[in-house]
């Protein structure tokens, strides 16, 4: 639907709705909200709503959660988000346009949609059903997530997605949803704040030898990552060759305990395995980086991969699994290595676990060795992001994406 009389985006009130945000942000979705909104808001007359404690932070409104449903159970965590999502929508009387992001928030936005009229756009940074191993983190609250993502995309008035693959997966996974309802609008990098900035001292800080080459994977402990396949890789890389893990927020007890057994045993053939598991400051981050050989980035689903970006930005090659929106992002033999992927089933796991990982650990051997075409694939890197994925130009983009339903 379109809202009559409200033909001028820049001046209608435009709210975004997260999950995540500043300081809270884990994922590449709260990474997206939290550029977008920046920019959007020097166009805009813009709010942002999402969920946790209260934020410091002008035109910004926090959603607790409600006690009444606290716990530990996996279901609790999908009511949870239905009774912010009640809360969310409430505050929504007046808006114009609402856009969300993830399952989290779609609920929000559709009901946003039914109570005031307002039109609905959703951001699409992933989608359920192609992440089975969710019902793992959340038991029965997976239904729940399923509910509120085929509630929202189908009746949504328009659906952004991340990556050309992301909307073939769209229309594959959701055929009521109608193709010209789907745009895609690529997620984008702050070219300021990450570029290449090495700094030894951060490096000496996490027991990091500046000396010799590593790989860095930085990403949630979470199936979708693939960490466990990249920790099968390093069993069979260059003793030379280290490995950085910045990985945290495990899904499950159960994956956390696989983590570590895979770990400790690295670690016990080689002492330049280095896992970093509290989430870092920016800054420090950015450090880390910069003085990487490679990035790794072995998810078995990726919709886009917005760290691919943060590390090219670095001038740091990338390594990664040939799947969803980074073959979008990464050139094969220009900014890095894409490593073939082939599923099982439905479930996103390889189908030869073992052929995967030794080709990831091939592709991070041969960049991490040499040191030239690591500089050469990291400069091009650089360029092709400065070319591609400036906030700027995606916010822009949105604008004329939000003013065309408002006509």
């Amino acid at each position: 639907m379109t809202v009559p009389g409200r033909a001028d985006a820049a001046k209608s009130k435009i709210a975004l709705v997260s999950r995540e945000y500043p300081p809270e942000v884990y994922g590449g979705a709260g990474v997206h909200v939290e550029y977008l909104a920046r920019e959007l808001s020097k166009l805009s007359e813009l709010s942002v709503h999402c969920f946790g404690a209260e934020r410091d932070l002008s035109g910004v409104t926090a959603h607790p959660s409600w006690p009444r449903l606290a716990g530990d159970a996996p279901h609790l965590a999908a009511l949870r988000t239905l009774a912010t999502d009640l809360s969310i929508a409430k505050d929504l009387e007046g808006v114009d346009l609402v856009h969300t992001h993830t399952w989290y928030a779609n609920f929000a936005g559709h009901l946003a949609k039914l109570l005031y009229g307002a039109v609905h756009v959703m951001t699409t940074h992933s989608l359920e059903p192609l992440r089975p191993w969710k019902a793992e983190q959340l038991g029965g609250g997976y239904q729940l997530s399923s509910f509120c993502e085929r509630i929202a995309i189908e009746n949504a008035d328009h659906v952004i997605a991340v990556s050309a693959g992301m909307k073939r997966d769209i229309l594959a996974a959701y055929p009521a949803v109608d193709a010209d309802r789907v745009s895609v609008i690529f997620n984008g990098i702050d070219l300021g704040e990450y570029q290449h900035a090495p700094d030894p001292s951060v490096l000496a800080r996490h027991g990091i030898d500046p000396a010799a080459p590593y790989a860095i994977f930085v990403g949630r402990i979470t199936r979708q990552k693939g960490i466990v396949h990249l920790l099968r890789a390093a069993e069979s890389l260059p003793k030379q060759i280290g490995l950085v893990l910045c990985a945290g927020q495990p899904d499950t007890p159960e994956l956390a305990a696989e983590v570590r057994q895979r770990y400790e045993a690295l670690r016990a053939q080689r002492d330049n395995i280095v896992w970093i598991e509290q989430m870092l400051p920016r800054k420090e981050l950015i450090a880390l980086l910069s003085s990487a050989r490679a990035f790794v980035c072995p998810s078995v689903y990726e919709p886009f991969g917005i760290v691919n970006l943060e590390a090219m930005a670095c001038k740091v090659p990338v390594v990664a699994s040939a799947v969803g929106g980074i073959v979008e992002i990464v050139v094969p033999g220009q900014t890095g290595e894409l490593v073939a992927f082939e599923p099982r089933n439905s479930d996103s796991e390889p189908k030869d676990p073992e052929r995967f990982a030794r080709d990831l650990a091939s592709a991070v051997a041969k960049v991490c060795s040499d040191p030239d075409l690591a500089r050469r694939y990291g400069a091009a890197g650089r360029a092709r992001v400065e070319a591609a994925f400036s906030w700027t130009e995606i916010a822009k983009t949105t604008l004329a994406c939000y003013q065309r339903l408002l006509q």
